[in-house]
């Protein structure tokens, strides 16, 4: 049976995504890449700089099942209104906070808005994906890596005119709050979302087991992504001792690959499968944390966070669309719960990395993510989609 056209209305959602997707990007980068200029700013040590680096993804947590709960019976639509311009205004916080207490504070807000976002976007995401009948998640995810690929570029040319913080954060932060409030409008209601009239109900028998292999696979991703986002400019400072201009491109480049994998990242899942596109992945972002490990230079540095851009730039949005089939009536439930191991791989990574780091040196921490990387490889068996039959199951009982 041919997939049906989509309608105009369809593509207006995606499009709305799309921008959602970009302002998340864009918003996670501006801060990530101004770690180290905040913990010198600060003040900060190693051990300081690990615990203010737990509060995001901590409250990210409680975000993200405060997302799941609201969009089962309101949408995700009126939770991305809400709080995506909250998260663009935390980052301007962060950067004017005068002491830690405030930037503490600052964090919070930004964990917050963080978990938000995320569990919204990628409802909105699945949501387009269902409407179009094929793999279009992993294009909404490229638009994210572009965005931050922005974010870096920006924190970089920032850096070599010496902008301040404040400056450079709400030059960023002003638009992605315009672009969030136009599209807000845009996105799926309920009624397009929500498959099910029941929905509310049926979130309750969105089933664990089938969950547990994304979850654990979206977990030692964001321990390798986070060890990148949060120590990525400080091992480019400390180890190789890369420039001011240099540094942001640990996370540049990443992301950057990231983006690259991701653009064509949708015919390949159709083609191959997402199993075989996430057991592919698993291994060339072990071999790109090799390449961190052993690199004697910048230049050496960079490609290797590159690579490993390549490897893990599938996983997030299979995970995403994988919840995504398991949970037919979309309540979101099923990607909440994916999400939350988001930040628990976030919370594993800043303190694993962080931790070794404080007893021996940032080129030993990023040997952790490369075991975790590794595991990725076996967990992918657990992308292969079910028969109609067994998906559909949980919801209809």
């Amino acid at each position: 049976m041919p997939t049906p056209l989509p309608t105009s209305r369809d593509r207006q959602a995606r499009l709305a995504t799309f921008a959602v997707f970009f302002v998340q990007g864009l918003t996670f980068a501006t801060l990530l890449t101004q770690v180290a200029a905040l913990q010198r700013k600060h003040g900060l040590s190693d051990d300081q700089l690990t615990l203010l680096l737990l509060v995001v993804p901590v409250i990210a947590g409680v975000g993200s099942v405060l997302a799941g709960v609201l969009a089962s019976r309101f949408g995700s639509r009126l939770i991305l209104r809400v709080v995506q311009p909250l998260a663009c205004v935390a980052v301007v916080l962060a950067g004017l906070a005068s002491s830690v207490p405030l930037l503490v504070a600052a964090n919070v807000l930004f964990g917050l808005g963080l978990g938000g976002v995320d569990a919204g976007m990628n409802m909105q995401g699945v949501a387009v994906e269902r409407r179009y009948g094929r793999a279009v998640l992993t294009g909404f995810h490229a638009l994210w890596s572009a965005a931050a690929v922005i974010g870096a570029g920006w924190a970089s040319v920032a850096g070599g005119l010496g902008l301040s913080l404040p400056a450079m954060f709400a030059t960023a932060m002003a638009p992605a709050v315009v672009i969030s409030l136009i599209a807000s409008t845009w996105l799926c209601v309920p009624q397009e979302e929500h498959v099910a009239a029941d929905a509310v109900q049926t979130a309750s028998r969105v089933p664990w087991k089938a969950i547990i292999p994304l979850c654990l696979a979206m977990c030692f991703l964001y321990v390798g992504d986070a060890s990148i986002s949060n120590y990525g400019s400080v091992f480019m400072d400390k180890i190789i001792h890369a420039t001011a201009a240099v540094a942001p491109w640990a996370l540049g480049a990443y992301q950057a690959t990231t983006f690259a994998v991701r653009v064509g990242g949708d015919f390949a899942v159709r083609r191959y499968g997402p199993a075989m596109i996430v057991r592919i992945g698993g291994a060339i972002a072990t071999l790109g944390f090799a390449a961190i490990v052993a690199a004697p230079n910048e230049v050496l540095a960079v490609a290797g966070f590159a690579l490993t851009g390549i490897g893990l730039s599938v996983v997030a949005p299979q995970s995403f669309s994988a919840a995504g089939r398991l949970d037919p009536a979309g309540t979101g439930v099923a990607i909440a719960r994916v999400n939350m191991f988001n930040y628990l791989g976030f919370i594993v990574g800043a303190a694993l990395v962080g931790g070794i780091a404080d007893s021996a040196d940032y080129r030993i921490a990023f040997a952790a993510p490369l075991v975790l990387a590794a595991a990725i490889i076996v967990l992918a068996r657990g992308f292969q989609p079910a028969p109609a039959a067994t998906v559909t199951a949980p919801a209809t009982s």
